[in-house]
């Protein structure tokens, strides 16, 4: 495994000093390069990061833990078969639950949340998001685009992002060489904005054929870039493979919020990203909701296929257009 002491970190404090040329050529390069960065510094104050790890930890240990304790006895048992079939390399050693922010909450309507675990649970959501759209301006101004171009792109025609949270828990595993904490995979959407266990890691992501751990920092937020930016970008950002390793020792948790494009929202390469000579091997074009139907059935498998299959669409499409005229 290669060590992770080059794991690009950025300090979001220096962008407002003479320091900022060299931040922003760190974030240049992880978009770049990593498709991952950790961010300090970033607005969301440390009292809140706190309260928020509180309840939700102390959510699994009333709610959850109970509920997943079965489910792991009965995943590890017959050699590795659930109570489904399901082979062990098939399953995540996770609990997990979502809630939904826009284009309308949910969070009223989840069971077993107390009030107060509600109103930290709005509030941080409404931090991430104004940082989820500081964060695009800021991959604008690397990229040579317009301010508000990729806030824009993932808005669509209905003027709302499709913006939710992952919270999950990844328990103590006893049999770590059968079963994944969550399978290898790339992020469907557009940036997602993760909020992770600073004492047991796990997080690992692909490069340059390694799996490169992720390092746990005390009140840092964990940016990924998901497979609609690589497409918006027509490449020069590239969303890459990652996974959670199941540990023996420790309940990881792990809060992931991904700011993604609207379901109605069309997307395609940037034309200031796309050179001219470069036009026929360009990233396809799609609605979001249909790529996310693709995804669904092919979230464990290689992105690759998924643009090859709605670039083969355009094509075939075009084709009909030039037959029919």
């Amino acid at each position: 495994m290669a060590p992770a002491l080059s794991f690009p970190v950025i300090d979001m404090g220096l962008l407002g000093g003479e320091e900022r040329p060299a931040a922003m050529e760190l974030l240049r390069d992880a978009c770049e390069n990593w498709g991952f960065f950790e961010i300090l510094n970033h607005g969301i104050s440390t009292e809140l990061m706190d309260e928020v790890e509180k309840l939700t930890k102390d959510h699994y240990k009333r709610v959850r833990e109970q509920r997943f304790l079965e489910f792991a006895s009965k995943a590890l048992e017959d050699g590795g078969d659930d109570a489904r079939g399901v082979k062990a390399e098939n399953l995540d050693w996770e609990s997990t639950f979502f809630v939904r922010h826009l284009p309308e909450s949910n969070l009223a309507e989840l069971p077993d949340l107390d009030d107060g675990y509600r109103r930290v649970m709005k509030r941080f959501a409404g931090e991430l998001e104004a940082l989820a759209e500081r964060l695009l301006d800021l991959l604008c101004e690397n990229l040579g685009l317009e301010k508000g171009y990729l806030a824009r792109a993932f808005r669509g025609p209905r003027g709302v992002p499709t913006f939710g949270t992952k919270v999950s828990s990844y328990p103590p595993c006893p049999r770590p060489d059968l079963v994944s904490g969550l399978r290898a995979h790339t992020d469907a959407g557009g940036i997602i904005l993760l909020f992770q266990d600073d004492r047991v890691g796990g997080l690992q992501l692909l490069k340059d054929g390694e799996w490169v751990d992720v390092p746990p920092m005390r009140h840092s937020i964990v940016v990924n870039l998901g497979d609609q930016l690589e497409v918006i970008t027509n490449g020069r950002y590239k969303s890459v493979m990652h996974r959670v390793v199941a540990q023996p020792d420790g309940n990881r948790m792990s809060i992931a919020s991904f700011y993604n494009p609207g379901g109605d929202a069309v997307i395609f390469p940037a034309a200031a990203l796309v050179k001219a000579e470069e036009a026929a091997e360009a990233y396809p074009k799609f609605v979001f909701e249909d790529y996310m139907k693709l995804y669904m059935r092919h979230k464990f498998e290689a992105k690759e296929p998924r643009f090859e299959a709605f670039k083969s669409m355009e094509t075939e499409s075009s084709n009909r257009s030039i037959a029919i005229a």
